[in-house]
């Protein structure tokens, strides 16, 4: 399964995902026999790429809060 495929954070993906619609677009069959299946696990490696972006931009930033928090702690701690 993967997340839904058109918002604003899936934009690096819209040429895969385009191509995924298409394949979907020739009908049942055509998917339900696996001819889809390339396209789909294109879009899920994309989808991986961005969401692994996403997550080591998000622990960067979570890096930077956590040591000004401490420092703003260290600051009380010493004066009180």
């Amino acid at each position: 399964m993967h997340p839904h495929l058109h918002t604003k954070n899936n934009k690096g993906c819209e040429e895969v995902m385009a191509i995924l619609d298409e394949c979907h677009a020739r009908g049942f069959l055509y998917k339900a026999i696996g001819m889809c299946n390339g396209a789909k696990r294109d879009v899920n490696m994309c989808l991986r790429a961005e969401r692994l972006e996403r997550t080591a931009k998000n622990r960067e930033a979570a890096k930077i809060e956590r040591a000004k928090l401490k420092s703003k702690w260290q600051e009380v701690d010493a004066n009180s």
